[in-house]
């Protein structure tokens, strides 16, 4: 799974998923993308299990881009603790998704080919999303 190497800081506060994406809201390497319509929260799982997906359906014949990394990192505590003693530990990281951002592209497939897999790696996140070709 995907997770940063290094952080300047080991937890983070969970912020504000406002706007729209400016950034990444373009097919730029592949020629079909997917592309995010509201905004959320993608885990690492969640990136790796919709890579898996892509992979399998255009049988490793395209080439993949992922273009989202999981930076934030994501606290909770243990089942039955109580209030107080801190913060919890870090279980998992994410991106944070906002409308318009592309997140998977891909080309070397056809055009239907291109169309389901993306749509079946779309299924395995947590943000509704649309296929989007290059122009």
């Amino acid at each position: 799974m995907l997770s940063p190497k290094k952080l300047k800081y080991r937890k983070m506060m969970r912020g504000k998923r406002r706007g729209v994406s400016s950034r990444g809201s373009d097919v730029s390497f592949g020629e079909y993308g997917l592309k995010a319509t509201e905004s959320g929260w993608v885990s690492a799982n969640q990136i790796e299990a919709a890579r898996v997906s892509l992979s399998r359906e255009t049988r490793k014949g395209g080439k993949l881009w992922i273009r989202v990394f999981p930076d934030k990192p994501i606290t909770s505590k243990g089942a039955e603790v109580g209030m107080g003693g801190g913060k919890g530990d870090v279980t998992n990281y994410v991106v944070v998704i906002r409308p318009g951002r592309v997140m998977f592209e891909i080309s070397g497939v056809t055009r239907e080919v291109a169309v389901y897999a993306l749509t079946q790696a779309g299924f395995k996140l947590s943000v509704a999303t649309r296929v989007v070709f290059r122009d």
